[in-house]
């Protein structure tokens, strides 16, 4: 009386043999991709820095103090001094972070073509900061030590120089 059906069932796998992730994978993939963007937002510091340091427009003298982001300089430049160094040294740390999670392929770096305007200093570093927060609880979820520890430092570094930005 009625007609079998020919058709597979809507409720059943599409293909079984398609690899599926698993959920530490995908932690992987999330975590290295919330350091990669804090990889990108660091080499922008650092590049900021550079021209700074080598006297670019605005005539931003940086006596190289600080940790790793910025310290009230009393230049002119929202109150910011960046430590190209120490951003050179945090953007390997990341590199190699990235690295350990992405099966040994380093993430590809485009080099800033100025630095940006020293004004933004102050967006970068709250960009940096936010985007660390993220890295540290991806690397919470997945007990990631070491980009949990790396997460938490780059925290620290870039909380710093907004702390003083907010009491200056």
């Amino acid at each position: 009386m009625y007609e079998p059906i020919r058709t597979k069932s809507v409720h059943t796998m599409v293909d079984p043999e398609i690899p599926h992730r698993s959920r530490e994978q995908e932690l992987d993939i999330r975590l290295a991709g919330q350091l990669t963007a804090l990889l990108t937002v660091t080499d922008e510091l650092h590049a900021l820095a550079r021209r700074m340091e080598s006297g670019g427009p605005q005539g931003a003298g940086v006596d190289g103090a600080g940790v790793d982001g910025a310290e009230p300089a009393g230049d002119g430049l929202h109150g910011c001094a960046l430590d190209g160094t120490a951003l050179a040294a945090a953007a390997e740390r990341i590199a190699e972070q990235v690295a350990r999670l992405s099966g040994g392929h380093y993430p590809l770096r485009a080099e800033p073509t100025d630095g940006g305007a020293p004004s933004r200093i102050e967006a970068l570093q709250q960009r940096a900061h936010t985007l660390a927060g993220n890295a540290l609880a991806v690397a919470t979820t997945r007990g990631d030590e070491a980009a949990r520890e790396l997460a938490a430092e780059r925290m620290a570094a870039h909380a710093a120089p907004l702390r003083d930005l907010a009491t200056a």
